[in-house]
C-alpha cells in the first residue's frame, strides 16, 4: 500500500530511476536503493563543478518540498567523501530543513508528507 499522499514526480533530478524512487519512497518503510546508487548518477559530477560555498537543495521526490541543503559547515568535498563512505548522501542536522522532515523514534527519516527518506 502507498504510504504517501502523492506519487513520485515524473522527471527526477540526476536521472534517478522513477520506478526505484517510487518503490523506496512510497511502498516501503525499511529499505533503500543499493549502497552507492547515487555514485552511478550525474550527482557527484555536478556537485564537483560547484563553486566554493555553493549548496545543493535536495527535494522531496513526491511533493518537491526542500528537505536538505548541503553542505553546511563543511566543504562540498567533505560532504561527498562522507556520503561515499556511508553509501548514500549523508546529511548533518544543520543541513536538514526541519519544517519538512521528521525523524521517528525507530530512526526512520520521513518528510512531513510521509515520503520515506531513509534511516539514521
Amino acid at each position: 500500500n502507498n504510504l504517501t499522499y502523492s506519487p513520485v514526480q515524473e522527471n527526477l533530478r540526476w536521472k534517478c530511476d522513477r520506478e526505484t524512487a517510487d518503490r523506496i519512497c512510497n511502498f516501503n518503510r525499511h529499505y533503500a536503493e543499493y549502497s552507492g546508487y547515487f555514485l552511478k548518477t550525474p550527482f557527484t559530477k555536478d556537485a564537483k563543478k560547484m563553486g566554493e560555498g555553493e549548496q545543493i537543495t535536495f527535494y522531496d521526490s513526491n511533493t518537491g518540498k526542500p528537505l536538505f541543503i548541503a553542505p553546511v559547515g563543511r566543504s562540498m568535498s567533505d560532504f561527498l567523501a562522507e556520503s561515499k563512505a556511508h553509501g548514500w548522501p549523508s546529511f548533518r542536522d544543520d543541513e536538514v530543513v526541519w519544517e519538512n522532515v521528521r525523524c521517528l523514534s525507530n530512526g526512520e527519516a520521513v518528510s512531513v508528507d510521509v515520503t520515506h527518506l531513509g534511516h539514521n
